[in-house]
């Protein structure tokens, strides 16, 4: 049951009108922006929390700066995904396309914001609480998506780690005032959970196109990281 009196009086099938609101809301803006609260959780209990600044520019460009509590960077150049941990000296680097990141189908945000290719389904959750009682929470039936390597943030996942959709729940939660997507659930039966929160969105902010290039530093170790298997509905 959705706790928002609003969204109560909103039936199932009007989640594509929450839908349309979020892909109103974002596909009109070349760049955006927000700062993110990243929550990762096993069983229950909660791992480790990373803080930082989040960066979209169409076509299929973000920048994921993390700040706290080390700062680390993944970056989608619209071809490589780059994941760098300057304390490390090294930087893996994978084709977007391929990239097991549980970011990566937040791309949408950096592309033509059709919420359909990354959902085959979406629906009002049922049971999943939002975190402003006036937001409401839409359930993502997902196309498929293959699994993340949460535990690093900075490293991508081998082939042994695909996961099938039907093993995954994804939550998008959207404030109705503004279409603002205010949260990413990503949850599988395994017991792993991965949470976006946003927060302070800017719309065309200026941000220069070599922000989203990344050029590994002198002495900067570059591994190719495992691919798995190619994820055909994300193209």
């Amino acid at each position: 049951m959705v706790p928002s009196s609003r969204a109560q009086t909103v039936p199932a099938g009007d989640a594509a009108h929450w839908v349309a609101l979020l892909e109103a809301r974002y596909r009109a803006a070349t760049t955006t922006q927000a700062t993110f609260l990243e929550r990762y959780m096993e069983s229950g209990r909660l791992q480790r929390v990373e803080a930082g600044q989040a960066y979209f520019r169409r076509p299929g460009k973000m920048r994921w700066e993390y700040a706290s509590p080390e700062k680390n960077l993944f970056l989608v150049d619209g071809k490589t995904a780059w994941f760098y941990v300057p304390a490390d000296r090294s930087v893996t680097r994978v084709p977007a396309k391929r990239s097991a990141d549980w970011r990566t189908p937040l791309a949408l945000l950096a592309g033509d914001m059709k919420v359909s290719r990354v959902c085959s389904h979406v629906t009002m959750a049922a049971d999943e609480k939002p975190l402003n009682l006036d937001n409401v929470v839409l359930a993502c039936q997902l196309r498929g998506t293959p699994k993340a390597s949460p535990a690093n943030s900075a490293n991508a996942s081998s082939p042994g780690d695909q996961e099938s959709p039907k093993d995954t729940s994804v939550f998008l939660e959207v404030a109705p005032a503004s279409g603002d997507l205010v949260r990413v659930l990503v949850r599988d039966k395994g017991g792993i959970s991965l949470e976006f929160r946003f927060a302070n969105w800017q719309f065309n902010p200026i941000v220069a196109a070599s922000e989203f290039e990344f050029h590994p530093p002198a002495g900067v170790a570059i591994l190719n990281g495992e691919l798995p298997l190619q994820n055909e509905t994300m193209k």
